[in-house]
């Protein structure tokens, strides 16, 4: 049963750092961004892949420890 309380700590530990890096990332170059009249799309691809990589690594080390 300890087993899933780490898990949980471990996953609400990556939703805060996520969530505090979401501001900072949240409009790099590389996304896209079209408004036009009251229509507006905005797709995040270097935002997609940057949090990509920095979930990668986390889950590598959980990995690691296991």
């Amino acid at each position: 049963m300890t087993e899933f309380g780490k898990i949980f700590i471990v996953i609400g530990v990556v939703f805060i750092i996520v969530g505090l890096l979401w501001g900072f990332i949240g409009k790099l170059p590389g996304d896209i961004s079209f408004k036009k009249g009251n229509v507006s799309f905005h797709f995040p691809i270097m935002t997609s892949i940057i949090v990509s990589i920095i979930l990668t690594l986390i889950f590598a080390l959980i990995g690691r420890f296991k």
